[in-house]
C-alpha cells in the first residue's frame, strides 16, 4: 500500500523526517509488518498539512535496496505535486541508522541522525491510536520496545558552545506564534501544536557570549537540540540521535525551579521549549533561537 499527501504550503528544501520499521501488524505470513513513514518537516509559516508518504515494505525485503526505491518513489509524489525534492533525512532509530545512510547516499541525499523528528514522531502517535488498531493482524502495545536508558553520564558543552553566561527564562506561547518575524541568524523553529493556550508558559534557556554568539549558533544548530531535562543538579541538553550534553551544574534551588518549569510544559504545554543564543541579556536580536519538544519516541 502506498499514499501521499501534499499542498502547495511546502517549501523548497524543506527537510524530511523517515521512519522504517516495523509496526504492531502480524501480517499473514505471521511476520511482522514493516512500513516506510516519510513527512516534511513543517513550515511553521506556512501552516497546512505537509507532505507524507507511507508504503509498506514485504517483510523479506527489508534492506537498502527497497529503501532506496521507496524513496525515489516518494520523490517522484512530491515532483507530481509541485514540490521540491528535499536535500537531506532526518533519521530517529539509531538501529536503522546505517540502512537509511545507504539508501540516501543511492539518492544524493544528507542522512542526519536526529530526534528533532517532531512532525514524525506526531504522525506515529496518530497511527497508533487511530489506523493500527482498525488493521487485521494488530498486536496491543507500543510500536516499538521502549529505547533502553541512557546510563552514560552527560558530557561538557563543546568548547565552542560554551558562553560567558547563561540564564533560565520563560515567554508566553502568543509572543512564539511570531517567532518566524524576529531578527536572527540562525533557527529551528517549529509550528505551535494544536491546542496550545497562548498564555501558556514555554520555558527555556538562553545563552550569552559578547564575541561569539553567531558561531555559537552556528554549533548548536549542528548538535540539532531535542530537549532539555534536570538531572540530579545538572542541566542536561539531549541532541542528535543519542548525544547527551552537559549545560551546567545547578543549585538545589535552580534545580528544583527549572525542573517544575519543564514538567508542567511537558503536561499542559505540549513539552514545548527553547534555546535562545543573544550577545547579551538586552539584545533584542537573536544569533541562534530553536524550538524544541520533549515527547516520547515510540
Amino acid at each position: 500500500m502506498t499514499t501521499a499527501a501534499a499542498n502547495s504550503t511546502a517549501t523548497v528544501g524543506t527537510d524530511w523526517e523517515l521512519d522504517f520499521y516495523s509496526r504492531p501488524i502480524l501480517e499473514s505470513d505471521g511476520r511482522k509488518r514493516w512500513e516506510l513513514l516519510v513527512t516534511a518537516t513543517p513550515d511553521p509559516e506556512a501552516g497546512g498539512e505537509p507532505f507524507r508518504f507511507a508504503k509498506r515494505c514485504p517483510s523479506g525485503e527489508v534492506n537498502s535496496l527497497w529503501l532506496a526505491s521507496a524513496l525515489r518513489e516518494a520523490r517522484d509524489a512530491a515532483l507530481e505535486a509541485g514540490l521540491v525534492a528535499p536535500r537531506r533525512l532526518r533519521c530517529w532509530r539509531s538501529s536503522m541508522r546505517t540502512m537509511v545512510q545507504r539508501a540516501a547516499a543511492e539518492l544524493d541525499l544528507e542522512m542526519i541522525a536526529s530526534r528533532r523528528t517532531y512532525a514524525l514522531l506526531d504522525w506515529l502517535q496518530q497511527r497508533e491510536q487511530e489506523v493500527y488498531p482498525q488493521e487485521e493482524g494488530f498486536m496491543a502495545g507500543p510500536l516499538a520496545p521502549p529505547p533502553a536508558p541512557v546510563t552514560t553520564p552527560a558530557v561538557p558543552l563543546p568548547e565552542e558552545v560554551q558562553g560567558d553566561a547563561w540564564s533560565w527564562a520563560a515567554l508566553p506561547a502568543q509572543m512564539l506564534r511570531d517567532a518566524g518575524d524576529w531578527p536572527m541568524g540562525f533557527s529551528g523553529l517549529l509550528p505551535l501544536p494544536d491546542g496550545l493556550d497562548d498564555e501558556q508558559t514555554v520555558p527555556g534557556l538562553r545563552l550569552f557570549s559578547s564575541s561569539r554568539a553567531l558561531a555559537m549558533a552556528g554549533w548548536l544548530g549542528g548538535l540539532e537540540p531535542v530537549r532539555l531535562l534536570v538531572e540530579g543538579r545538572q542541566l542536561v541538553l539531549e541532541a542528535g540521535q543519542d548525544d547527551r550534553w552537559l549545560v551546567s551544574d545547578l543549585d538545589a534551588q535552580a534545580a528544583e525551579a527549572i525542573t517544575a518549569a519543564l514538567a508542567d510544559s511537558k503536561q499542559v504545554g505540549k513539552g514545548l521549549q527553547f534555546i535562545a543564543i543573544q550577545a547579551s541579556p538586552e539584545e533584542q536580536s537573536f544569533a541562534g533561537f530553536w524550538m524544541m519538544r520533549d515527547i516520547a519516541t515510540l
